[in-house]
């Protein structure tokens, strides 16, 4: 074939493998070794089916009004924009300067082809005559014999000319492109005759008699490529055309775009935008934590740009975290988006109110979550405080204590807590009067009536029934005996049951409803009691189905859900909801449709995090976790941990990137699984929790996961950053072979924890800085109960809310008090047997 000689006879396997975008006119659809997405939707009229009636996201606005002012009132069309003229200062409409860069090849009704929609009507306004697409694949062809599959012949003739270098085993599109390239741009420096960077239709003509093409070819010329390729009828072809013409895709990123950070305050949407641009790009396909969102029906992500830009409508801190963006097919190049979610600061003030008399010591607290971290500031009536104001007066934990260490008449005010951020600020006041106790005013009168009789303390329920205990004085203020008749019914609160001696109470579990009501499960008697905290005393009795064992409060929805047993071999498992649980006086259970419940799990909630959608449900032996709407009852989806090979056993949940943290049921005593995590944006398993096992425990701000490890003596701590970065933070060595384990802030640091564990074969507790990994262990508490055989730990510890420096941990026949600022023991309740049913009722 001339003097170049006869090309390799391969090229059309070369097309297939290196991916032809461009077949007939459209983009053609394909499916890779293990897409699970399925066919790519990518044709013209499917990308612009749900744009009707829109502004066609391909128009560059660059030269629109910059401020939105009268052109965001302005409609201007497909094909025009408008601008602020310099002299009237008015909105008109004109036509479109340029489209941006996007390959979604359509025909138009004048017979050109052009590279988007934007393009056809950019050129039906610059020509004023309408032009509009047309879905045919021969739309270039009718009335010409070169038809579409001669056409392609003709172009794979001459990629047929020169010879391939021999490829060795697979590789990947990226290189197969590049090969491809560099066949095109040979070819195209040996038909530019004069090396002039166009051809021209004497050249295609010199070169067709030249190699005697004309034999081959049948119904198609070289002029064809001028024909159909000559994209603005300048009647030349450049080597972007040819490009064009070859499908050759041109990818590239720019190094300092390689990795893009946005922050974005919450609650507001979020625009990311490829950086990788080039000839023929192939559609953006975004993925987070390796799974492809484009594909998926998202509630917040559900809009992809024909530019490739990923829309987050409204942004909250799940969003957090990594994004990649690459070319269909071209995974090799890809751009690292890190968004980081700001959070305005939400404050909380402990008390809102307190009386003190002179010469004794008064704290007032202070507690912000924010992102970034709030910073903590003071006023006195308005004014600003300074610590070397006053000696007395000292700022703990960055502020988050003010500290009086003798107050005084002059003290008496309103103290201002101020936290800000970059994005906003809070405050709140917490009052404080300095009154003679002989002198009834009216703030001791307040003050003692917001329920200090009742409030702030713990409720334990043992053996002897129900016992109300205010740490601080290590005083036991109220013992409801398990005789004591429940009003509604006038039945005893623990009946003596058949072939039970001695007479005694069995709970399970308890919650605690807005300080308004405590629910208490007792599973002998398939029933909740409900205590009035106020009357500190049982108001009913709620019938269940039989053995009730497990209770969460849901707050966002004021509803307890019950899990229950049918029998003690959990034969019959049932999930129950008890709705408006604060409200009224009758409540009762409603039956939900999930049968064969082995566990569930419901997110908390925090200062932040106010409202929680969903519930996740595990079923007996069955490798899935149930998404339920709390609202419905309803289940909304299943995820399937079958390929992972996980019963769940239970979950963890951090806001702060939105993860699930699942323990999965181990095969062996010897052999345990590594944690799952879980994606709520997505929904997806994306892996293994590097090697970690057991079960996970957050701290209440998300920034900390810890995790007791069941075959070492270790706690694995893990950091969740603001950038929603999941990372191992440290392993502290635990002498504690852990029952459980509470969070308690730091009395020496803001936005920092403390955790506290219990051991459930031994005497010993731990306390383990979070921040700087320090431990200390608090021995000799006595043994724990030999056996709890309701859900949960046999040895619990509770801790005295967000503010409170006492924790509670049983023993088999004991309580012991604990202060948590000094770590040490605070005291010890005797007599309290099995009071392993905790509950914290407090302001705070």
């Amino acid at each position: 074939m001339g003097s170049l000689g006869v090309w390799a006879v391969a090229v059309v396997a070369l097309m297939s493998t290196s991916g032809r975008w461009l077949v007939d006119g459209h983009k053609s659809s394909r499916r890779g070794n293990g897409d699970s997405a399925g066919t790519m939707r990518t044709s013209s009229e499917e990308r612009h089916s749900t744009e009707k009636g829109k502004a066609d996201w391909s128009i560059d606005h660059s030269q629109s009004d910059p401020d939105g002012g009268a052109c965001r009132k302005t409609y201007c069309g497909r094909g025009r924009q408008c601008v602020l003229m310099a002299a009237s200062g008015r909105a008109e409409c004109i036509c479109q300067e340029k489209c941006r860069p996007s390959f979604v090849p359509v025909c138009g009704s004048d017979g050109r082809f052009y590279e988007n929609h934007c393009e056809v009507y950019r050129t039906a306004c610059l020509e004023r005559r309408r032009i509009y697409v047309v879905h045919s694949k021969d739309c270039f062809f009718k009335g010409n014999a070169c038809t579409m599959s001669e056409y392609n012949r003709l172009k794979n003739l001459l990629l047929d000319m020169k010879p391939r270098v021999d490829r060795e085993g697979e590789q990947s599109k990226q290189r197969d492109m590049e090969e491809k390239r560099a066949l095109v741009d040979t070819m195209f420096k040996y038909l530019d005759v004069n090396l002039d960077g166009r051809l021209v239709s004497e050249e295609l003509e010199k070169i067709s008699m030249k190699e005697h093409l004309e034999e081959s070819l049948l119904e198609c010329t070289m002029q064809d490529l001028l024909r159909y390729d000559d994209y603005n009828n300048d009647g030349h072809l450049t080597l972007h055309e040819f490009y064009t013409a070859f499908q050759v895709v041109q990818l590239s990123l720019a190094e300092d775009q390689r990795i893009s950070i946005s922050t974005v305050t919450v609650g507001l949407s979020a625009v990311l935008t490829c950086a990788i641009q080039g000839t023929l790009r192939p559609p953006i396909i975004w993925k987070r934590n390796g799974i492809i969102l484009n594909f998926l029906d998202l509630e917040d992500i559900n809009d992809f740009g024909d530019d490739g830009s990923l829309y987050i409508t409204k942004v909250t801190t799940i969003h957090m975290g990594n994004y990649s963006c690459h070319a269909y097919g071209y995974e090799d190049l890809y751009q690292t988006h890190v968004l980081q979610v700001n959070v305005p600061p939400v404050i909380l003030v402990y008390p809102e109110t307190q009386a003190q008399e002179p010469g004794v010591s008064a704290s007032l607290h202070c507690h912000a979550d924010g992102i970034p971290n709030p910073k903590l500031l003071w006023l006195k009536n308005g004014m600003d405080l300074q610590p070397h104001s006053s000696k007395q007066i000292s700022f703990l934990a960055n502020g988050s204590e003010l500290f009086i260490g003798s107050v005084r008449y002059e003290d008496t005010g309103a103290y201002t807590c101020i936290a800000k951020n970059e994005v906003g600020v809070d405050e709140d006041i917490s009052s404080l009067f300095v009154e003679d106790s002989a002198k009834k005013t009216l703030a001791n009168i307040l003050w003692r009536e917001e329920g200090l009789s009742v409030g702030n303390m713990f409720y334990v329920f043992s053996d002897e029934g129900i016992t109300v205990l205010q740490p601080g004085e290590c005083e036991i203020r109220r013992h409801i005996k398990r005789t004591e008749r429940i009003v509604a019914t006038y039945e005893e609160m623990c009946p003596k049951g058949e072939g039970v001696s001695p007479q005694r109470c069995v709970w399970s579990s308890a919650v605690n409803i807005r300080d308004k009501y405590i629910y208490v499960t007792q599973p002998l008697q398939s029933r909740l009691l409900v205590v009035d905290i106020q009357a500190q005393r049982v108001v009913q009795a709620v019938t269940t189905d039989p053995f009730p064992v497990k209770m969460l409060y849901d707050k966002s929805h004021d509803q307890v859900w019950v899990l229950t047993w049918g029998d003690m071999n959990r034969s019959h498992p049932t999930l129950q909801v008890i709705p408006q649980a604060s409200v009224g006086e009758v409540h009762h259970t409603v039956r939900t449709t999930f049968q064969r419940v082995s566990d569930f799990f419901i997110p908390p909630t925090n200062l932040i995090i106010t409202h929680v959608r969903f519930a996740f449900v595990f079923l007996k032996n069955e490798p899935a976790i149930h998404k339920i709407d709390l609202e419905t009852f309803q289940r909304v989806k299943t995820i399937s941990l079958k390929n992972s090979s996980c019963v769940p056993v239970s979950m963890a949940y951090t806001h702060l990137s939105g993860f699930y943290f699942v323990q999965c049921q181990s095969k062996s005593h010897l052999e345990a699984q590594p944690q799952l995590l879980i994606d709520s944006v997505t929904d997806t398993v994306i892996g293994q929790n590097l090697n970690v096992t057991g079960r996970a425990f957050v701290s209440p701000n998300g920034r900390y996961v810890v995790t007791p490890d069941p075959r070492s003596s270790k706690l694995v701590v893990q950091t969740v950053s603001f950038q929603g970065e999941l990372g191992l933070n440290q392993e502290l060595d635990n002498p504690v072979a852990v029952a459980d384990l509470v969070f308690q802030r730091s009395f020496t640091e803001s936005n920092q924890h403390v955790v506290v564990a219990t051991s459930g074969s031994g005497t010993d507790l731990l306390f383990a800085d979070l921040s700087s990994g320090h431990a200390e262990v608090l021995r000799s508490l006595k043994e724990p109960l030999h056996s709890w055989p309701w859900s949960g730990p046999n040895r619990v510890v509770v801790s005295s809310g967000m503010f409170g420096q006492y924790l509670v941990t049983p023993s088999a026949e004991s309580l012991f008090i604990l202060n948590g600022q000094q770590r040490t023991p605070h005291c010890e309740v005797s007599d309290i047997k099995r009071g392993n049913t905790i509950v914290w009722v407090g302001e705070v």
